[in-house]
């Protein structure tokens, strides 16, 4: 199912550099603008709602289930990925393969992703949520960080319960990501293909999205509100699936892991990218 292409590098000694095409859910009304003030420089935040939601697919791969039921606080979340533009601005540098201002930046390790989450907290005069030695998160922040795996699955299933935000028919996700059927062998400009009923662009395809947890191959259904995945573990979750895959692993709950520190170590993978969130307070529950 799972294959690692393994590389090593004797000054840090870390495998899963490089990985093969991954193996291994209608509408809804979308939520309010954002407050004034919360727009980004790269392309602006949408405000989710607290809600609950059934969280993986029992008829999907092994580490999709038990699908159970999930709360989550409300959180502010990038409307596309973030971009080469966005990171290089903020990094001075481009770690990028397929060079593009506004495709997303992409040949990005978990680590070198939390790092733009805190500098990107910096620059705009917010507590950063992350501790770079040890990656601990710190949910309390008012910074930017990864979404958890919860809460990137209930912002791409926008309110559905279908194998995509737009319904389960794979034939119509040519309309909604870049996957391997239409994007040649690359990604994108982040924002062109149909967003889902939130309003959130490119969460099927185009990069797969770091999430903050750490990787288990099946839920703790007991986990049930604001979830942050296990404690320890030697692999990150990607979600959404990426230019590289096919339809089955860009659906809602297809889940990925990797190593964190793959692409600060060796060459990186070309199709790993990421969105931030920040924690929303005072927002009352959807409906």
């Amino acid at each position: 199912m799972r294959s690692h292409i393994v590389c090593v590098l004797c000054v840090f000694l870390i495998a899963g550099c490089g990985r093969e095409s991954s193996p291994k859910g209608d509408g809804a009304p979308k939520p309010p603008e954002p407050k004034a003030g919360t727009a980004t420089t790269q392309a602006g935040m949408v405000l989710v709602p607290a809600g609950e939601f059934i969280m993986g697919d029992d008829s999907g791969e092994d580490d999709e289930k038990p699908a159970h039921k999930v709360k989550v606080g409300a959180f502010y979340i990038d409307a596309r990925e973030v971009t080469q533009k966005s990171y290089e601005d903020l990094m001075g540098k481009n770690p990028s393969k397929h060079k593009g201002p506004d495709s997303p930046v992409e040949q990005l390790g978990w680590l070198g992703a939390i790092r733009y989450c805190n500098m990107r907290s910096r620059r705009d005069g917010l507590e950063p949520c992350y501790d770079e030695k040890t990656g601990k998160c710190n949910f309390d922040a008012n910074g930017y960080r990864l979404p958890t795996e919860a809460e990137w699955e209930y912002a791409c299933r926008a309110g559905t319960a279908t194998e995509f935000s737009f319904g389960s028919d794979p034939g119509k996700l040519t309309m909604h990501a870049w996957f391997k059927d239409n994007a040649n062998k690359t990604s994108h400009p982040a924002g062109q293909k149909t967003p889902n009923p939130w309003g959130l662009y490119d969460m099927h395809g185009n990069v797969w999205e770091w999430c903050n947890d750490i990787y288990s191959d099946a839920y703790d259904p007991k986990a049930s509100e604001n979830p942050t995945g296990p404690a320890a573990g030697e692999e990150r979750v990607l979600r959404g699936g990426g230019w590289n895959v096919g339809p089955e692993s860009c659906r809602s709950s297809a889940r990925y892991s990797e190593p964190p520190g793959l692409a600060d170590v060796c060459f990186g993978y070309d199709a790993y990218g990421f969105r931030c969130v920040r924690k929303a307070t005072d927002v009352p529950p959807r409906r």
